[in-house]
């Protein structure tokens, strides 16, 4: 994750790699076993990117910068 000068949140190309690949993943399954699968990996990395984040918002933690010091 990288934070722009306007301060919007963008994907690296390594997400974005990721992300292209499991769409990939997903067009080119026919069987219903592996899409629900893929379907509950995808719920459990939704649910625990939430929780990183609000855990994060509670300590209060200052926001990243965007660039490695």
């Amino acid at each position: 994750m990288e934070i722009d000068m306007n301060g919007s949140i963008q994907l690296t190309v390594e997400q974005r790699f990721q992300i292209e690949q499991f769409n990939r993943t997903l067009e080119t399954t026919t069987d219903p076993d592996q899409l629900r699968q893929l379907a509950r990996q995808l719920m459990t990395a939704w649910q625990t990117q939430k929780a990183a984040t609000s855990w994060v918002m509670r300590q209060g933690m200052p926001p990243i910068s965007g660039t490695d010091s």
